[in-house]
């Protein structure tokens, strides 16, 4: 083992390290402009675009099965 010098300079490494890379890493300049490109990626105009396509194409479905259904309810309450 060590004396209580060495003791006191782990501790002070052991909660100054972490402090250090949590000060270091949370600062917007260093990580703003790939967050950035990363979405723009991620969510760009023909992302956008296909999900509305997608969104109606549901809809459409979703008032297909309706109309059918209530074809069928009808078809019912004639018999």
């Amino acid at each position: 083992m060590g004396n209580w010098q060495l003791e006191i300079g782990r501790m002070a490494l052991y909660i100054a390290f972490p402090v250090a890379m949590f000060t270091y890493f949370n600062q917007p300049q260093y990580f703003e402009d790939w967050v950035i490109k990363n979405k723009r990626d991620m969510y760009n105009a023909k992302s956008v675009k296909d999900q509305k396509e997608f969104e109606n194409t549901i809809n459409s479905l979703r008032r297909k099965q309706e109309l059918k259904l209530l074809n069928q309810l009808e078809a019912k309450e004639s018999s």
